[in-house]
């Protein structure tokens, strides 16, 4: 009925009786597993037997030459370092925090560019002339305001700062 390696097989595994559907999936099981080392191996032989034949020449231009880019693209340089594993650092949306004095500063210099514009400036116009982030503003605008060094004219974007 059945083979008696398999049966001892079974024994030792625990199994106290073989029956025929046991028998069955046990051998399709350990042909499986056989066809599949069989193919394993000769995929490995193939493959060990295709870089033999090959040239030196065809193997190193593989390794060096990469993966082929795409249209387009520059090629990458030999020399250039590989992209950063870390990424760049950004900045962080909140701005240092300013001490009182550097808040005067920055107000003071507002205020001598609005007295040589007779007409006034805009927000927009006094962060690009004296070269501040637009972050910077509201706040020394505010203290301006404040302390009547400034006096605004308009709505949002279209006040006009003009010298007390």
């Amino acid at each position: 009925m059945a083979n008696p390696i398999l049966e001892d097989e079974f024994k030792r595994r625990g199994k106290s009786r073989l029956t025929d559907s046991r028998l069955s999936a046990y051998m399709n099981w350990m042909s499986l597993r056989s066809n599949l080392a069989s193919l394993a191996q000769s995929f490995a032989d193939s493959v060990l037997d295709a870089i033999k034949s090959a040239s030196l020449e065809d193997l190193l231009g593989e390794a060096s030459g990469g993966a082929r880019r795409g249209p387009g693209r520059p090629p990458r340089s030999m020399g250039a370092p590989a992209a950063s594993a870390a990424p760049r650092a950004r900045k962080s949306g909140r701005l240092k925090r300013r001490s009182p004095a550097e808040i005067a500063k920055a107000l003071d210099r507002v205020v001598a560019l609005v007295k040589s514009k007779k007409d006034g400036l805009r927000a927009e116009q006094i962060r690009a002339s004296l070269g501040m982030q637009a972050k910077e503003m509201p706040r020394v605008l505010q203290e301006g305001l404040a302390k009547k060094k400034l006096k605004a004219k308009g709505q949002k974007r279209a006040t006009t700062y003009t010298a007390a």
